[in-house]
């Protein structure tokens, strides 16, 4: 599985961006997918998830203000970002957890898009 995140840009504090992560491959092999960043100085964090199931968890930082979702007949995934904080700055990551059954597969993930959130 091949993964291609884009959507990060510059914005401004209260403002909204869209991420998306398309994946390529045996999309199949899914078994979760989401988001995690990595500022400057700081350590990397999940931001959110969506299994399988459908099931979403997200970082206590952004509940109420981010948005995980997947479009399965595009193998798209999606993190809406409204109100966005300065502290939100950081280089994106989308991820996949892969597995077949109970056979892990592994983890794979995309290149990281920039989001900065200005004050």
């Amino acid at each position: 599985v091949q993964l291609q995140a884009s959507g990060g840009g510059l914005v401004r504090a209260g403002e909204s961006l869209r991420l998306s992560c398309s994946a390529s491959g045996s999309a199949r092999d899914i078994d979760a997918t989401g988001w995690y960043r990595q500022a400057p100085g700081k350590q990397r964090e999940l931001v959110a998830t969506i299994i399988r199931t459908g099931t979403t968890r997200y970082a206590d930082s952004v509940k109420g203000r981010f948005t995980i979702s997947r479009d399965t007949s595009t193998n798209t995934m999606y993190l809406q970002m409204t109100n966005l904080k300065p502290e939100d700055t950081a280089l994106y990551y989308c991820y996949a957890d892969l597995g077949r059954g109970a056979l892990s597969l592994g983890s794979t993930r995309g290149q990281g898009t920039q989001v900065t959130v200005s004050s």
